[in-house]
């Protein structure tokens, strides 16, 4: 607050002139172990970091009473699977994961309704075991291409007979086998 000037003081009480800061100068990122790229890199097994991923997994429970599984299929496994697929295509569009993420996962394996008995066999051998065995989670997320992750919930609503068109039928041979 300002003193009026009708009031003494003495010098000491006088307001000090404030320290100057200059302005910043331009920075760049040139350290050793900077990214100079606008994504990071990426490769099989390194995952894809985004803001807030944690929060795919809070959303995922709330389809939980909606999943349509088969006998042998666990929902926490497919509730944590799909939350990662979720967390990865929200990080290539740069935000954190939101409803919409989750329904493309849940809806690429045909989770919100009927699926036909080969996408069946297909998802059986990806998420069993998911929410307990990290590399297995590390495999079901880099089997998915980006362009079926990138896909509108409207693209893949009710396209589950389509299936092979959006995943990668050549990663089934690297599905891990069935454990009993």
């Amino acid at each position: 607050m300002a003193q009026p000037s009708f009031v003494p003081i003495t010098d000491a009480d006088q307001v000090r002139p404030a320290l100057q800061l200059r302005a910043p100068g331009s920075w760049q990122a040139d350290r050793p172990a900077e990214l100079q790229l606008p994504r990071g890199p990426s490769a099989r097994r390194r995952g894809t970091p985004g803001p807030d991923q944690g929060y795919a997994l809070r959303l995922a429970r709330r389809f939980e009473d909606r999943l349509v599984l088969t006998e042998g299929e666990a929902a926490d496994d497919v509730l944590v699977g799909c939350a990662l697929l979720a967390s990865r295509r929200s990080a290539l569009l740069g935000r954190a994961p939101a409803v919409y993420d989750l329904e493309v996962a849940f809806g690429l394996f045909g989770y919100l309704a009927a699926a036909p008995s080969d996408l069946v066999a297909f998802r059986a051998a990806g998420f069993r075991g998911a929410a307990h065995d990290y590399d297995l989670q590390r495999e079901l997320v880099d089997r998915v291409p980006e362009s079926a992750l990138l896909l509108s919930p409207d693209e893949i609503a009710g396209s589950a007979a389509r299936w092979p068109s959006f995943l990668d039928r050549g990663a089934e041979a690297a599905a891990p086998a069935p454990t009993t």
